[in-house]
C-alpha cells in the first residue's frame, strides 16, 4: 500500500507542475484577446502567490483537522476548478477571480505532500518527487502549444490540464483510506506525542526556525531569479537573439531536473547537510561561469551548472525538517517554509528587475551570489544548531 501511495504522490507532483507554465505560454495571445497590457500577467501571478502563501501558513491546522489525504484531494479539486474556470474565461476579471482557488489549491498540495514525504519516505524520494514537478512544468508548454497550433484556441490548453486534474482529484478521493499511516509524531524515544497546531509565535520561537526560513527564502529567490532573467541576460549581455535565448534559457531547468534525479541516488549515501553544501559549491561554480569573458557558451554552461547546484537544496531542506525540529512540529515548519518560499518567488525576481532597469542586467551573477551567500550562511547556522 505504501508503494501505491508513493506512486500517487509522484503523480500529484507532476500535476502540481503542469499548470505552472500555462499562463506564460498562453499570455502573448491571451492578453491581446482580452485587451489588457502585457504586464497584467503579473497581477494574476501575485494573486496566485498570495493564495499559496496563506494556504501554506494554515496547513498545520488543516492537517490536524482533516488529515493529509482529504486536504490533498480538496486542494487538487480546487486547482481543477480554477483551471476549468481559466478555460472558460472571456474577460480579465474572470482570470483574476479563478486565480484565487488556484493559489489556495497549489499551496495546500505543496505543503501537505512535502511534509508527508519528509515524514514517511527516504531522502531519495523527496528529490525524485521534486524532479516530477520539473517533468510537469516541462510538459505543460507542449500542451499549450498543441492547443494553440492544432486546436487553434488557448482555452483548450487549460481545459486539457483541468480534465487531468479532475481525474486525479477523483483518484485521490478514492485513495483516502491509503493515507491511514497518519503522521508519526513520536519522539526520539518512541513515545507518542500528541500533535497540536502551533501558533505563529510558537513557530518563530523555535530555535533555528528563523535561519531555516531565511535559508529557504534565499534559495527560492535565487532559483526563480535565475530562471526568469536567463533569457534577458543572454540577449543583453551576450547578444543572443531573443529566439535563441528563449531556447537556451531552458538550460537552467534541464540542470535542475537532471540534478534532482541524480540527487535521489546521492541521497542514499550522503546526508541532507552534505548535499546542500555540495549544491552551494556547484551553484557558485555556475555563477563564475556566467561571468567568464570571451565566449557566450560559458554563460550557457553557467546556467546549466547553477541548475545542477540548485537541485538538491529544496528537497533536502524539506526532508531534514522533521529530523531537526521534530516530527510533531514538521507540518507547521514546512508550512511556514513554503510561505517564505513563495514570498521569495513573488518579490526578489521583481526586485532584480528594478535594479537592472537602473543599472545593468550584467549584475545578475552578483545578485545571485548575494542570495547564495545568505542561503549558505543560514544553512550553516541551522546545521550548527542541529549539532
Amino acid at each position: 500500500m505504501g508503494s501505491l501511495l508513493l506512486v500517487l504522490i509522484y503523480i500529484c507532483f507532476i500535476s502540481l507542475g503542469l499548470p505552472d507554465s500555462l499562463l506564460g505560454s498562453a499570455w502573448p495571445i491571451l492578453h491581446e484577446e482580452m485587451s489588457v497590457p502585457v504586464s497584467f500577467a503579473g497581477y494574476i501571478s501575485t494573486i496566485i502567490f498570495i493564495g499559496t502563501i496563506l494556504s501554506s501558513l494554515f496547513s498545520d491546522r488543516l492537517l490536524n483537522r482533516f488529515g493529509a489525504g482529504k486536504i490533498t484531494a480538496i486542494s487538487v479539486s480546487l486547482t481543477a476548478i480554477a483551471l476549468f474556470g481559466f478555460s472558460i474565461s472571456s474577460q480579465y476579471w474572470m482570470l483574476v477571480l479563478f486565480a484565487i482557488p488556484y493559489g489556495f489549491g497549489a499551496g495546500g498540495v505543496d505543503a501537505i505532500l512535502n511534509n508527508y514525504v519528509a515524514l514517511h519516505y527516504k531522502a531519495q524520494h523527496m528529490s525524485w518527487l521534486h524532479c516530477m514537478w520539473g517533468v510537469g512544468a516541462s510538459i505543460s508548454p507542449y500542451i499549450m502549444s498543441f492547443a494553440l497550433i492544432k486546436l487553434n484556441n488557448w482555452s483548450y490548453g487549460y481545459l486539457i490540464v483541468s480534465i487531468i486534474q479532475i481525474i486525479l482529484s477523483t483518484i485521490v478521493f478514492i485513495s483516502i483510506p491509503l493515507w491511514k499511516r497518519g503522521i508519526d509524531t513520536s519522539n526520539d524515544d518512541g513515545e507518542a506525542v500528541e500533535h497540536k497546531p502551533m501558533t505563529f509565535k510558537e513557530i518563530f520561537a523555535i530555535k533555528g526556525a528563523i535561519p531555516c526560513f531565511l535559508n529557504f527564502f534565499a534559495y527560492c529567490s535565487l532559483e526563480l531569479t535565475a530562471s526568469l532573467w536567463a533569457s534577458s541576460y543572454l540577449v543583453q549581455k551576450w547578444l543572443f537573439t531573443p529566439e535563441a535565448a528563449a531556447g537556451f534559457a531552458c538550460m537552467f531547468y534541464l540542470g535542475i531536473t537532471f540534478g534532482r534525479f541524480a540527487n535521489g541516488f546521492l541521497a542514499m549515501k550522503f546526508s541532507d547537510h552534505t548535499l546542500i553544501r555540495l549544491g552551494v559549491v556547484v551553484t557558485a561554480i555556475g555563477i563564475v561561469f556566467m561571468i567568464l569573458p570571451g565566449f557566450s557558451v560559458f554563460a550557457l554552461i553557467g546556467f546549466a551548472v547553477v541548475g545542477l547546484g540548485c537541485a538538491p537544496v529544496y528537497p533536502c531542506i524539506i526532508h531534514m525538517t522533521p529530523t531537526i525540529f521534530g516530527k510533531d512540529k514538521s507540518q507547521a515548519m514546512i508550512g511556514v517554509q513554503m510561505a517564505f518560499a513563495y514570498t521569495g518567488f513573488m518579490f526578489m525576481p521583481a526586485l532584480f528587475g528594478i535594479i537592472a532597469d537602473y543599472t545593468s542586467i550584467s549584475l545578475l551573477p552578483v545578485y545571485l551570489f548575494v542570495l547564495l551567500a545568505v542561503m549558505a550562511i543560514m544553512h550553516e547556522v541551522v546545521a550548527r544548531i542541529n549539532r
